[in-house]
C-alpha cells in the first residue's frame, strides 16, 4: 500500500448530529433544534407558529429558512426532534474519544456549534460555558495524540440570526461570522492546526432542481448567499493564518462524481456542466480566489445579479485555502434523456446506473468514483487533499450476546481504501481519511437513528428512546488493524 507515513487517520462527525445538549450551559439554538425527524421517503421539516398561531412545518435546504410574515420558530409539543439530545456527546465526549484512541486514530474530524459559543450570533462576547466545553475536548484528544479536524460552520446557524437576519442571505452575516472565527482560532491556538471553514459549501447550489422546481428568485438567493459565504470563508483564512501560522485550513466540499449516462454529445456536455456548477464552482473560488470564467454563464442562465464588491473580489484573492477537502459517498448520472428507472438519494435523484449497487437509501457504491474524483481533483489544484467523509448508512442488527456483524461496512471502507491507494500510486497528495461517522449519530437528510453509520454503536433509536450505551461493531476492529498498518492489513 501507498499511504505516505503519518497519514491522518480517523473519523468525523458534526455537533448538530452527536452533541446533544441543545439547550444546555447557554447554548442556543439553531435551526437543527426545530427541524423534526424523517425517512428515506419522508423529507424532514422545520417548525413554526404563524402570525395566527397555527402549528405549521415546512421543508427547508441546508441552514437556510424563509419564515411567512408574523411567524417564529418553534419547537411543538407534538413532534420530535432528534438533534436534541442526539447521542449526547456533551456529557460522554471522554468515553467517546477513549474508544476513538483505542481504535488508533490519527485525527478526529469534529465541528463547533456556533450558538453554544454565541447563543444569538451577534453578541459581542462569547459564551464562556461554551468555550471551555470545546477546550476540554481538545485537550482530551490531545491526551492521545489525536490531532483535531474542526470544521467551524456545518449547517447550524444561530436560529436567531436566520430570524432576525434571514441567515445567509444578509451580508451582515459576514461580520457575525467574523467575530466567531477569531473566537476559535484566538482561544484554541496551539490545540487546534487543521480547520475547515464551511461543510459542503457547494450544497446550496448542488439540490437546485433535484428535489423541486426550483424558481429563479431560489437560484438568485441561493448564489448570492453563497457568495457571503466566500468572503466569510476568505476571511477566515486569512485570519486564521494571521493567529497562527500554524494553522492549516480548507475548504470542504460536497464530492459527488458524474458521469454521463450515454454517449450523447448533449450528455457529456450537459455532464461537463454539471460539474462545473456543483463541483468545481465552489472549489475554484476557494482555491483559485476568484470567479471562474463558466460563472457569467451559470449566473446568466437565471438572470442572476449579485452582490460583489470590489473589496470582496480582493478578499477572496487573499484568502484562499491550504487545502481541498471533500465528502465523497456516491455517483450520479447526468442525462438529456428521459429516464426510466429512477433512484433517490441525497443529491442523487435522476437515472440509475446498471453497473452499480445502491443501499436501501438510494446511495450508489462507487469506489471507482472516489479515485476519479481525487485524480480530477488534485490535477486541477495541486494542493493536499483530505477524504474528511465517506461511510455507508446501514440497518445494523444486535445479536442477543451484544455483538454486531457489519461485514458489509467492512466491505464498503476496504474497496474505498484500495481506490485511495490506487489514487495515491498515481501522484494524488491525500492526507487524511475521516470516515462519517465514527459513531454512531443522527443522519443529517433523514434525522434517523437507524441510518447506522458508525464503528460504534449507540443504544438510541428513531422514536427517542435508548440508554446512550456505547459498543464496538466488527468494524471496530477492523478499523483498528487498518490504522495500526497503515492501510496495509485491510483482512
Amino acid at each position: 500500500m501507498s499511504f505516505p507515513k503519518g497519514f491522518l487517520w480517523g473519523g468525523a462527525t458534526a455537533a448538530n448530529q452527536c452533541e446533544g445538549a441543545w439547550n444546555v450551559d447557554g447554548r442556543g439554538p439553531a435551526l437543527t433544534d426545530v427541524t423534526t425527524g424523517g425517512s428515506v421517503t419522508t423529507r424532514r421539516q422545520v417548525t413554526y407558529i404563524d402570525k395566527d398561531g397555527n402549528h405549521c412545518k415546512m421543508v427547508t435546504s441546508e441552514g437556510q429558512a424563509e419564515l411567512p410574515e408574523g411567524a417564529h420558530f418553534a419547537c411543538l409539543e407534538e413532534c420530535l426532534y432528534p438533534n436534541h439530545d442526539a447521542i449526547d456527546f456533551y456529557h460522554h465526549y471522554k468515553e467517546d474519544i477513549k474508544m476513538f484512541a483505542e481504535m488508533g486514530f490519527k485525527t478526529f474530524r469534529m465541528s463547533i456549534s456556533w450558538s453554544r459559543l454565541f447563543p444569538n450570533g451577534d453578541e459581542e462576547t462569547p459564551n464562556q460555558n461554551g468555550i471551555e466545553f470545546y477546550r476540554n475536548v481538545f485537550k482530551e484528544l490531545r491526551k492521545y495524540n489525536i490531532e483535531p479536524l474542526v470544521t467551524i460552520w456545518h449547517f447550524d446557524t444561530p436560529l436567531y440570526l436566520v430570524e432576525k437576519y434571514g441567515g445567509w442571505s444578509n451580508r451582515k452575516l459576514i461580520e457575525f461570522f467574523d467575530r466567531y472565527a477569531k473566537t476559535v482560532f484566538t482561544e484554541y491556538k496551539g490545540l487546534v492546526k487543521y480547520w475547515l471553514t464551511f461543510n459542503e459549501i457547494n450544497n446550496a447550489i448542488m439540490g437546485l432542481g433535484l428535489f423541486f422546481d426550483a424558481k429563479e428568485e431560489d437560484y438568485q438567493k441561493a448564489y448570492q448567499l453563497l457568495h457571503y459565504q466566500f468572503v466569510a470563508s476568505a476571511h477566515a483564512v486569512k485570519m486564521g493564518h494571521e493567529i497562527d501560522s500554524e494553522n492549516m485550513i480548507g475548504c470542504m466540499i460536497c464530492g459527488i462524481t458524474s458521469y454521463p449516462a450515454t454517449c450523447d454529445p448533449k450528455d457529456i456536455l450537459a455532464n461537463r456542466h454539471q460539474w462545473e456548477k456543483s463541483i468545481f464552482y465552489c472549489g475554484d473560488v476557494q482555491c483559485f480566489g476568484k470567479y471562474p470564467t463558466y460563472a457569467k454563464r451559470l449566473w446568466d442562465e437565471h438572470a442572476i445579479t449579485l452582490d460583489i464588491t470590489e473589496q470582496d473580489l480582493i478578499d477572496l484573492k487573499e484568502g484562499t485555502v491550504d487545502m481541498y477537502t471533500f465528502s465523497y459517498y456516491m455517483s450520479s448520472l447526468t442525462t438529456t434523456h428521459k429516464v426510466e428507472d429512477k433512484v433517490g438519494g441525497n443529491f442523487t435523484t435522476g437515472a440509475r446506473n446498471e453497473y452499480l449497487k445502491y443501499s436501501d437509501w438510494g446511495w450508489a457504491f462507487d469506489p471507482d468514483g472516489l479515485q476519479y474524483y481525487l485524480e480530477m481533483i488534485y490535477d486541477r489544484y495541486q494542493i493536499p487533499l483530505m477524504v474528511v467523509e465517506n461511510g455507508l448508512g446501514a440497518f445494523d442488527t444486535v445479536e442477543e450476546d451484544g455483538s454486531i456483524h457489519d461485514s458489509y461496512r467492512i466491505d464498503y471502507y476496504r474497496d474505498h481504501i484500495l481506490a485511495m491507494d490506487t489514487a495515491i500510486k498515481n501522484g494524488v497528495d491525500l492526507i487524511a481519511y475521516t470516515t462519517w461517522g465514527c459513531i454512531d449519530l443522527v443522519s443529517a437528510g433523514t434525522g434517523e437513528m437507524r441510518k447506522r453509520y458508525g464503528f460504534i454503536y449507540v443504544d438510541k433509536h428513531d422514536d427517542g428512546t435508548g440508554t446512550m450505551k456505547r459498543s464496538p461493531k466488527d468494524s471496530f476492529y477492523w478499523y483498528k488493524k487498518v490504522i495500526a498498518s497503515n492501510g496495509e492489513n485491510l483482512d
